[in-house]
């Protein structure tokens, strides 16, 4: 078992997270948010605030920090709080006060009197589907996509011609990241520049927006994340806490210090967007698809900022048929920001698309595991590179024998006053690599540091850095000092889209290798130990003939501090040959009480193939969080926003997630197959796979056991008692 190397530190208390760096002088920063959802700032009264005990500074559109609006090429513009007069949502960042306490700048921003020119606000999806607009997929194609076999005119045709035909229309709620850190900074200026501690899922990503949100150069931005208490997508862009931190810091010449209450997260961040799905299969009476049509529907702000790509993220390329249509559509709100969220676009797709596929095999009267194999794709549909391996059948067949699938009846099971059904789906998610550096030192104490400026929020890089580089260097991994989430170190893009793995790793090797062959140069050379011999590296140790060193003995021997390398790795030539996933089957079990309708998931098993598994202890994890996710989204999450546009359940007492209570024992197994045909170290990625299928799977299980299938999550007690 490979343990943790952040373990210790994190179970003692001694891990410091942003919100836990001090310094003298350090003042507290408190944010004002609007109260209505659509219109502009008339005036601000902060007379009242400004007298208030502790105080130093009060900012406001009408007295503001000096901060700019930046764009990067990978996360594009970034929005920064109190740069215009317009209110475009409940709950966004209208005001900062700082002063001399956390207590005294949040009551003097009670103080602030905001007096507004109100609009009408559109805050329901329902509502706005008459005004959708087209929207891109989300990842840079088009909003619409039909491929149909030679002679089919329409999808509309394929879909007429087909023998057995089901159609039905799914809704996923708005969701919040609920991540346990809220989101915080601590900046401090001194002679070179700005250094903030705020943590982030790309330390890097986040310098190069503040120096551009500030007006400062790169260099004068020093990032610090080295824990970040979850992200799951919702601490990718800059926070608003690390902008109004960083200024105001600047203005007042002290450090500053800014914590979200857990209220403010719900709106001064961004969360997940809802959606509606729409979805027709057409099959042949063997199950065979001849049409698959999944039109989608998702809110965004009103500076449509962000897309959820469920249709594109998931029917794209899950199931091989003749003809597919696929759309995506926008609805702009006056809501708080959508971002990315774990398995954005497949986690609300693959709700949509494995319940109807479900439809389908009870159509059909066909088993649900027969019809999703029998409709493999050896490739995306349209598309001539096929997967670069894919075990799908090989995990539904594991998860089948190990659930006991064969025992499950069509209509379930009564177990006393317990109606019990199984239900299962498929997961799917790409297999993705990001540009990534990393900086490799050997020292004479013969440990190794291997360092880049991504992040670990909480998903077992450090411990993969190790591994890898432990490897790589053919040395143990306890001899490895792994160094994350410092912007000085070199870039390692974002911990995101399940990359950081394949990302960093490819990175080591590719470093690893200079290191030895400068370590083999450095020891052959005029002068040193090994010169004129054929000398050689194993076991973290130079070898010729019968003398050997270590590789730090040699360093000493040499006088040399340290010898250190980079290497780099990015997507390549691999992307024109194959497409690349990862899978899985999702299988869980559920009881519903016969008079109460309560709902309680007993089961629940998940097998994967997500290529080579580098720590199997910090794999599991990752899968077991991503499935009680899924279950979360299935029976507990969801935003609820009134007409005026507040979250009427925006914080922890009412915006329900799970509990030890409603989670069983979760089994994981995975189908061991390295992708090398990805990249070298044939890992494909697993922190957000977890999550992809488990809802349908829920509510494919309600179904078998009360009959009653529930359309839109999360499903609540209400949606099975009318048929009770």
């Amino acid at each position: 078992m490979t343990s943790r190397v952040d373990g210790p530190l994190k179970v003692t208390g001694r891990a410091e997270y942003g919100a836990d760096h001090t310094f003298p002088g350090l003042v507290h920063g408190y944010v004002v948010l609007s109260t209505i959802a659509h219109g502009e700032i008339d005036l601000m009264d902060v007379t009242a605030a400004k007298d208030a005990p502790g105080v130093v500074g009060v900012y406001t559109p009408f007295d503001t920090l000096q901060l700019h609006t930046p764009a990067t090429p990978f996360l594009g513009e970034t929005w920064v709080p109190l740069q215009d007069k317009e209110v475009a949502y409940y709950g966004q960042p209208i005001g900062f006060v700082v002063a001399e306490t956390y207590e005294q700048a949040r009551d003097a921003a009670m103080l602030v009197e905001v007096f507004y020119q109100p609009r009408p606000a559109l805050t329901s999806l329902q509502d706005g589907l008459a005004s959708a607009e087209e929207a891109p997929d989300g990842r840079g194609g088009p909003s619409s996509l039909a491929i149909l076999a030679d002679g089919v005119e329409s999808i509309e045709d394929a879909l007429a011609e087909s023998p057995v035909v089901v159609e039905a229309t799914y809704t996923t709620a708005t969701q919040n990241h609920a991540a346990m850190e809220p989101h915080s900074a601590v900046a401090v200026w001194g002679p070179d520049g700005l250094t903030i501690h705020s943590g982030n899922q790309g330390s890097d990503l986040q310098a190069a927006e503040l120096a551009m949100a500030l007006g400062v150069e790169p260099s004068e931005v020093h990032a610090v994340n080295p824990f970040v208490g979850g992200a799951f997508g919702g601490k990718g862009h800059t926070s608003t806490p690390a902008f109004l931190a960083a200024a105001a810091a600047r203005a007042l010449g002290r450090p500053v210090k800014v914590v979200l209450s857990r209220e403010q997260v719900f709106t001064a961040t961004a969360g997940r967007a809802a959606t509606v799905q729409k979805i027709s299969l057409g099959a042949e009476h063997d199950g065979t698809l001849n049409a698959l049509q999944h039109d989608s529907w998702c809110s965004t702000p009103m500076d449509r900022s962000f897309v959820e790509p469920t249709s594109h993220g998931t029917s794209r390329e899950w199931y091989a048929t003749r003809n597919l249509a696929i759309s995506q559509k926008m609805v702009p709100l006056n809501i708080p920001p959508t971002t990315f969220m774990r398995a954005p676009g497949e986690a609300p797709g693959s709700f949509a698309l494995e319940s109807a596929i479900d439809e389908l095999a009870i159509a059909l009267r066909m088993d649900p595991i027969e019809l999703r194999q029998r409709n493999n794709s050896t490739a995306p549909p349209g598309k001539d590179l096929q997967w670069s391996s894919k075990h799908l059948d090989e995990c539904f067949r594991v998860g089948a024998a190990r659930f006991g699938w064969a025992d499950r009846s069509p209509e379930g099971r009564t177990d006393g006053d317990w109606l019990v059904g199984m239900g299962t789906a498929t997961a799917m998610f790409p297999a993705l690599r990001f540009p990534a550096t990393v900086e490799i030192t050997l020292l004479p104490d013969d440990t190794a540091s291997v360092a880049t400026s991504g992040a670990d929020p909480g998903t077992g890089l450090l411990t993969v850095l190790s591994v890898v580089g432990g490897e790589s260097l053919d040395i143990s991994p306890d001899r490895v000092k792994p160094r994350l989430g410092d912007s000085r170190l070199p870039s390692g893009g974002m911990s995101g889209g399940s990359t950081a793995t394949a990302s960093a790793g490819t990175a080591i090797m590719i470093a690893a290798a200079k290191a030895i062959d400068e370590l083999l140069a450095l020891a052959t050379a005029p002068g040193a130990p090994f010169e004129g011999m054929e000398a050689a590296y194993e076991d973290g140790r130079v070898q010729a003939g019968e003398r050997t060193m270590t590789f730090g003995e040699l360093l000493r021997a040499l006088d040399k501090p340290a010898l250190s390398v980079t290497g780099s790795s990015a997507p390549g030539e691999e992307l024109t040959k194959h497409s690349f996933s990862s899978f899985g089957a999702q299988f869980c079990e559920v009881r519903v009480h016969k008079w109460t309708r309560e709902i309680r998931v007993s089961r629940m098993l998940g097998v994967f193939d997500a290529g080579r598994i580098i720590n199997p202890t910090a794999a599991r994890s990752q899968i077991v969080g991503g499935m009680i996710w899924g279950v979360s989204a299935a029976l507990h999450e969801g935003l609820e926003i009134e007409e005026s546009g507040r979250f009427a359940n925006g914080d922890f007492a009412s915006y329900l997630i799970p509990v030890n209570a409603d989670i069983p024992e979760v089994d994981v197994h995975f189908v061991e197959y390295p992708d090398t045909l990805h990249n070298a170290v044939g890992a494909k990625g697993l922190g957000e796979i977890g999550t992809v299928g488990m809802a349908a799977a829920v509510a494919n299980a309600v179904h078998n056991a009360t009959g009653i299938r529930v359309r839109h999550i999360p499903i609540l007690i209400e949606d099975l008692l009318d048929e009770g």
